[in-house]
């Protein structure tokens, strides 16, 4: 059936705005916060026709990508990361927002013995005892890493640790107890919670934890800003919430 030239316009204009609202959004995502992501993107995706392009790293890791130029969207990351991009003119400080706080855990191997690490004694003598300890190596920039290093060190124990350390440059510090190159995993609890064959312990003591609050913001480079602000909006959003609390992760 041939059609009047005017409707074939009218379709061509149409594949052409479908095209480029289908464009791709690219994410970079620090590694507390990427699941999150990753479980908001087929509703976004449907919702919206856009394709998530999700990188994930440390939040140190992912600060110096887009410093350094890397092309991006939405990046999620900590408020200083946030605010160092912002002083650069990377991203747009009008669009900062809120996503999730996020304290630090402990896990082992499914089917090993379980350490009690409820009080401050209990947790110093888990880590004594430990053969070798996973954790986020500070050099990367991971959250977690800086923190525990700080924290071994003002528990006079850092000398003892050092040893028995197995830093991980990023990923999920839990793959160490699974490959068997440790038997202490510490590490948020959003990359802790749901690792297959990793039992979480729970987290750090009262007057040992840390909270890291995770904010997003639009890039200034960003294409599609709209777009970029709904994702934002979604990842704040009630089923998003609901994720983020199965998943270690606390309201901001």
């Amino acid at each position: 059936m041939a059609f009047p030239h005017r409707v074939l316009l009218a379709l061509a204009g149409v594949s052409l705005a479908t095209s480029t609202l289908a464009a791709d959004l690219r994410v970079l995502a620090s590694g507390a916060t990427k699941a999150l992501v990753d479980a908001s993107a087929a509703e976004f995706e449907r919702r919206t026709g856009h394709r998530l392009v999700v990188e994930g790293g440390t939040a140190g890791a992912v600060t110096r990508l887009a410093l350094a130029g890397e092309a991006f969207d939405v990046v999620i990351v900590t408020q200083d990361g946030v605010d160092a991009l912002a002083r650069q003119g990377k991203v747009d400080p009008r669009s900062v927002q809120p996503l999730a706080r996020v304290g630090i855990g402990a896990a082992v191997r499914q089917g090993a013995p379980t350490p009690k690490i409820a009080t401050a004694d209990e947790f110093r003598q888990a880590l004594l005892d430990a053969r070798a300890i996973a954790y986020i190596d500070p050099a990367a920039g991971g959250s977690s890493g800086i923190y525990l290093s700080q924290l071994f060190e003002r528990m006079g124990i850092a000398d003892r640790i050092r040893p028995k350390a197995v830093l991980v440059d990023g990923g999920l510090v839990a793959d160490r107890l699974v490959d068997g190159r440790a038997d202490l995993a510490l590490q948020q609890m959003s990359e802790l919670v749901g690792v297959p064959g990793v039992v979480v312990l729970g987290t750090l003591p009262p007057e040992f934890q840390h909270f890291t609050t995770y904010v997003a913001a639009v890039g200034q480079a960003s294409t599609d800003k709209a777009a970029a602000r709904a994702l934002i909006e979604q990842l704040q959003g009630a089923p998003a919430r609901r994720f983020a609390a199965e998943h270690g992760m606390q309201a901001p």
